[in-house]
């Protein structure tokens, strides 16, 4: 726990104490390339119960292979400068010590895949998820920044971070969730012929009326999350961080992730708009 308290105070130095060729971004950085490339491993050696289906066509990419070995090859790198520039060893050391974990656990034979009846964790959807948002919105907001003063691992970031973790581990029971309310109405045959006009209709007009449609959902069921005190009670948790970034938007409650996608994307379901078009 020391260490781990050692490399959080070190990602967390103000910005004044880290200048350019101190070593600091290559040690946060080379950090990063090994946690990605730790995961990344876990998730090739054992892609049933860590991958998300809809991603097999990322894994099975002739390029996933090198991508990795670029990451790690990068991770240690950037760890071995860190280690020669910066005069606390801790992030350099860190970063170290977990490429090396990641390539010795890649390095491994191997072994029969766990399957464990069809359930699955979304760890590929975090890394993804994660590394395009970040690389995304990081250099926005540096460069538009409405604070100067605050840094990428600013106060709170573990706690929206594990957010973000969580919420991706679990797609596929929140998806479930999410579908459950539409999948119990969606088989009614009463609907059938809305469903057969709604289908006939131009491809632009239902992308525009499902944004509509979701939008108009959206907003009166996020004034009922201010409203309603029952209801608040979970939205709170979205309004709690303390200083705001990209991924404080992850801070949510997990009832009103499910609420949320379930009410928004109902109507747009059961009316039986082209696929393409939701």
């Amino acid at each position: 726990m020391k260490i781990l308290k050692k490399v959080r105070s070190e990602l967390e130095t103000p910005r004044e104490e880290r200048p350019f060729g101190s070593g600091w971004l290559s040690g946060s950085i080379g950090l990063l390339a090994g946690v990605v490339g730790l995961l990344l491993v876990i998730v090739l050696r054992n892609p049933s119960i860590s991958s998300v289906p809809q991603l097999a066509a990322v894994h099975q990419s002739v390029l996933l292979k090198p991508f990795v070995y670029f990451v790690l090859i990068s991770g240690f790198v950037l760890a071995a400068l860190s280690l020669v520039l910066r005069k606390d060893k801790t992030l350099g050391g860190a970063a170290m010590v977990v490429t090396l974990l990641a390539t010795m656990i890649g390095s491994l034979p191997t072994h029969r895949d766990l399957q464990v009846g069809g359930i699955f964790f979304g760890l590929d959807f975090f890394i993804l998820n994660v590394l395009f948002t970040g690389a995304l919105f990081i250099p926005i907001e540096r460069i538009f920044a409405h604070r100067k003063d605050q840094i990428v691992f600013r106060e709170d970031w573990r706690e929206d971070l594990f957010y973000y973790l969580v919420s991706s581990l679990f797609v596929q029971i929140l998806t479930f969730l999410t579908l459950a309310p539409s999948n119990f109405v969606i088989h009614s045959q009463d609907l059938n012929s809305v469903r057969a006009w709604t289908r006939e209709l131009p491809w632009i007009v239902q992308l525009i009326a499902i944004m509509l449609l979701t939008d108009f959902a959206q907003y009166w069921l996020h004034r009922a999350f201010h409203r309603v005190p029952f209801l608040w009670g979970f939205h709170s948790v979205h309004h709690s961080a303390r200083s705001m970034d990209w991924v404080a938007g992850a801070r949510m409650h997990f009832l009103e992730i499910i609420i949320l996608r379930s009410v928004t994307a109902t109507p747009a379901l059961i009316i039986g708009f082209d696929e393409s078009a939701l």
